[in-house]
């Protein structure tokens, strides 16, 4: 009976393994789909402490500022990407002196280049782990808590109310918006799929 009983525990846990390779392959297309369409944004404080972590917020705003118009006005994730990395000397500059104006004169690196996020929600809408292209912003040592959104389609400055347009209008498919937005039944489970997924594949190339 012990047996029996195990038996069948072992096969419904195969159902199930098999069940979320399955759906994990079809959501990792659809991950893969939204990277491809997007620039993350990567804010990284000096420290911990509480000056540092409001100055990290001072410098995440004026980057926010100075991008989100442009970003707009990109046709496409490749236009946005070259307009990015033409600026980032500006970002830069722009930064420190943000630093300067609170008597802070620690260095900020800037990078465009690929980084692996959580899964993250935010106000309208939610994203997969993964790795995303994206704007780096190092401020002096970088060993404080950093702060995750999306640079383009610039989403960090949406209302809510306005994130699938604003998806739409840079190029995103109504069915990206629907998983991003939860509009799509199952995304729950779907994007913990792609999170195994991932871990698996980083596994695999260790």
């Amino acid at each position: 009976m012990k047996k029996s009983k195990w038996n069948e525990l072992e096969v419904a846990l195969l159902v199930l393994l098999a069940v979320c390779l399955l759906t994990g392959a079809a959501a990792l297309r659809r991950q893969d789909d939204l990277q491809q369409k997007m620039i993350r944004l990567h804010v990284v404080a000096n420290s911990d402490s509480e000056r540092d972590q409001a100055l990290k917020l001072q410098v995440r705003d004026k980057v926010l500022d100075f991008t989100e118009q442009t970003m707009r006005s990109a046709e496409s994730r490749e236009v946005a990407n070259e307009a990015l990395r033409a600026s980032l000397p500006e970002i830069e500059r722009m930064a420190e002196d943000t630093l300067l104006e609170s008597g802070c004169v620690d260095s900020v690196e800037v990078r465009l280049e690929p980084a692996e996020f959580p899964l993250k929600a935010y106000d309208g809408f939610r994203l997969p782990a993964g790795e995303y292209m994206a704007l780096r912003v190092l401020i002096g040592e970088a060993e404080g808590q950093n702060w995750w959104c999306v640079v383009y389609p610039p989403l960090c400055m949406t209302a809510a109310s306005d994130v699938a347009q604003t998806g739409i209008a840079c190029g995103m498919e109504q069915e990206d918006m629907s998983l991003m937005q939860e509009e799509d039944e199952g995304y729950q489970i779907k994007f913990r799929c792609v999170e195994l997924w991932e871990q698996l594949r980083q596994w695999l190339h260790k």
